[in-house]
Parts: structure tokens; C-alpha cells; sequence
């Protein structure tokens, strides 16, 4: 019998925790742009943006996370461009890593009224993401190319040198489940770099060993941008989720 109660007392409380969080209803945006389109970089999908996406609607903001392809660099700005489209208003673009030159070229949409940049590489036009990354090389170089042109993240250090201040047991699956980039994407030149004209946010990754900490001050600082610092790795968005989102939300409530 005390089994019994126990069981059901258990059920109860169960039940009340998914009424409480079933019953959780987002704000409403009252100043600025509701409207977030997040750009995920090389390797990863958007997947680890849940918690941001989450910390976000809470607080009313609408959110898109783009799904690039990844096979050229012109179909991730593609993409991003049709994300964009989709909007119903002004938004606030966001790019990580790769993602955060893919943000600032289809950036020069009307809709964009700023832009966020997390641990994201921003090459000048005429300049390419391996340009510049190689301008300045991180603490680790562990990229891999395939025979057919694509590039990986090296597994048996993803963890140490892509996700540092992740525990394994979460960074192994993210190694497992890469989305491959392509070695011409890197080598494209930029057209456009929307950070020129519109007003940007920086948050710089002071652990990232897959992007020179140094070399995202220099990028941030030619971009005008305002910057934050996290101590984080190269996916501070999943270690750090409500920092970075303080900073997305700072550029949405600041949008004109």
C-alpha cells in the first residue's frame, strides 16, 4: 500500500510539473524588432540554439533558425535571404562563426535592422572566410579535408578544441552528427558586408580555441561593433545561452 501511495503520489506531482510548464505563455515585445533570424556556422546544425531559442520566446520574440545547406556559400546566404523573407517585420539576424559572414551578407535586407555576431568571422568584401581566419590562426587547427572538397571538425577533439567548456557526453553527438562545409565555401570572396551600414553586436568567445580570440577583437573592432565578452568556447550559445541572448536582446530592443 505504501508503494502504491507513493506511485501515485508521484504521478500528481508529475502531472502538475507539465501542467505548470504546459501553461507557460510568452510575453509580448512592446519596443524594437519581435522578429530573430539565428544563422548557425560550419559544423553544426541549429539544433544546439534550443536554449537561446527558448530563453527568447519566453520573452515574446518570434524565432527562425536558418537551415543552410552548406554546399556553397552563395546557397547559405540563399537561404538565409528566404528565411528573411518569411519574416513579418523587422528582425534582428544572428550569425555564428561562419554563419556570422553568411548573416552580414544577406544582412543588406531591409528587413535586418542589426546584427549579432557570436564567436563569427567577418570577412570585408573582397576578402574570404579563409582569408581571414588564416590571418590570425587560432589555438588549434583541427579541420580535416575530405578528397571531395569537404571539411570536418576532428573528432577525437572536438570536445577539447570546438566545445571546451561542454561536458562529452554532450559534445560527442554534436562531433558525430557534423554538418560537413565545403572548402570552396571558405574561399569565396564577400560582395557585401551589411556591418558597414547597419548597426552591429559582438559577443567575443575568450576560451575559443576554433577561432583566435584575438582575431574576433581585431574583426569586432573594424566592424564598429559593440562588443561582449563571454568566457566561453567557439559555442558559447549552448554554454553560455542566457549571456548571449542578453546580447540579442539588447540589439532588438535597440532596433529603429
Amino acid at each position: 500500500m505504501k508503494a502504491l501511495s507513493a506511485i501515485a503520489m508521484a504521478a500528481a506531482l508529475l502531472a502538475a510539473g507539465v501542467a505548470g510548464t504546459s501553461s507557460a505563455t510568452a510575453a509580448e515585445v512592446a519596443v524594437g524588432a519581435k522578429n530573430i533570424v539565428l544563422v548557425p556556422g560550419s559544423f553544426v546544425d541549429g539544433s544546439g540554439w534550443r536554449t537561446v531559442h527558448d530563453i527568447l520566446w519566453l520573452k515574446g520574440y518570434h524565432i527562425t533558425v536558418v537551415g543552410q545547406p552548406h554546399t556553397s556559400f552563395a546557397d547559405d546566404v540563399a537561404a538565409t535571404r528566404v528565411a528573411l523573407a518569411r519574416q513579418d517585420g523587422p528582425a534582428i539576424l544572428v550569425g555564428h562563426s561562419s554563419g556570422a559572414a553568411v548573416a552580414s551578407t544577406a544582412g543588406d535586407s531591409d528587413k535586418v535592422k542589426a546584427l549579432v555576431f557570436v564567436a563569427g568571422v567577418l570577412p570585408d568584401v573582397g576578402e574570404s572566410l579563409g582569408q581571414v581566419i588564416g590571418s590570425m590562426p587560432a589555438p588549434s587547427n583541427d579541420i580535416v579535408a575530405t578528397a571531395d572538397g569537404h571539411l570536418y571538425f576532428d573528432r577525437a577533439k572536438f570536445n577539447a578544441d570546438f566545445a571546451g567548456d561542454l561536458t562529452p557526453n554532450r559534445t560527442n553527438f554534436l562531433a558525430a552528427s557534423q554538418v560537413p562545409a565545403t572548402a570552396a565555401t571558405f574561399n569565396t570572396q564577400i560582395v557585401t558586408a551589411a556591418w558597414k551600414s547597419k548597426p552591429s553586436y559582438a559577443v567575443l568567445s575568450t576560451e575559443d580555441r576554433a577561432l583566435s580570440p584575438d582575431l574576433q577583437r581585431w574583426m569586432y573592432k573594424r566592424a564598429g561593433a559593440k562588443v561582449t565578452e563571454v568566457k566561453g568556447s567557439h559555442l558559447v550559445y549552448i554554454s553560455q545561452p542566457e549571456a548571449v541572448a542578453k546580447v540579442i536582446i539588447e540589439a532588438a530592443q535597440s532596433a529603429q
